[in-house]
């Protein structure tokens, strides 16, 4: 486990590495500055609505200044807070669809005898993601009172913080990894057979996504640590 994530990290400087990460911040800022727009544009027409009616209610004056500077300023604050918020979000989501690039870069490097990978038919890959999303919907939903119940019991709510988030995304990335060379059958049973060092990969994913910066290259590092948990246990289970 800690040979396969320190093979990920030392690779995190492989152009194939930047050039996502690149793709990625230059998409989450395209699509940031037309959601300022959009987002100045809809509340410069709300912030003058609200202050006609100011203006119908209190007339010109003193009132009707302060009212505009408000206006003005709770626009760039809100969008401010908001961007501040969802941009690592948005990032990591754009990130998401370009990890393949990922794997290719590490198979190049560690594993150049294996074969091309194996496409993933669209219907496949439609169904494998609704699965997960209904998985992580039922599993939190079914958690949630021990979440209440252990909030104020560290250690304990810690633990199945932990735990419940190394299941998903340890199944979520090692799924992603595996299907580009096993079928999704052979991909479940291997999975099943070392369920415990998928979780404990997924928790040591969880763990880097509660860093501040580092989670933002955390989906990169991830793949290419789960592609290495992956061939080392395909080559076990061999």
């Amino acid at each position: 486990m800690l040979k396969s994530l320190s093979r990920a990290f030392s690779q995190s400087f492989d152009p194939a590495f930047r050039r996502v990460f690149n793709r990625s911040l230059l998409f989450s800022l395209v699509t940031f500055i037309v959601v300022w727009l959009a987002s100045w544009f809809a509340l410069d027409w709300a912030g003058e609505w609200l202050v006609a009616w100011v203006r119908d209610w209190v007339g010109q004056g003193f009132w009707l200044g302060v009212m505009e500077w408000l206006v003005d300023i709770a626009a760039l604050g809100a969008i401010a807070i908001a961007s501040f918020f969802l941009f690592p979000a948005v990032m990591v989501s754009i990130m998401a669809m370009l990890l393949d690039d990922i794997a290719q870069a590490v198979e190049r490097r560690y594993y150049p005898d294996l074969p091309p990978a194996r496409p993933q038919p669209l219907a496949e890959a439609i169904f494998g993601n609704l699965i997960f999303v209904a998985v992580t919907l039922i599993l939190n939903l079914l958690v949630l009172p021990l979440y209440l119940v252990l909030i104020w019991i560290p250690p304990l709510n810690l633990l199945l913080f932990y735990l419940l988030n190394g299941y998903l995304l340890g199944r979520e990335y090692f799924e992603m990894v595996a299907v580009r060379r096993l079928d999704p059958a052979a991909t479940k049973r291997l999975r099943r057979d070392f369920r415990g060092r998928v979780i404990l990969a997924g928790a040591v994913i969880t763990f880097l996504l509660t860093i501040p910066l580092v989670n933002l290259v955390t989906p990169i590092i991830a793949t290419a640590f789960m592609l290495h948990v992956f061939e080392d246990l395909r080559r076990r289970a061999a």
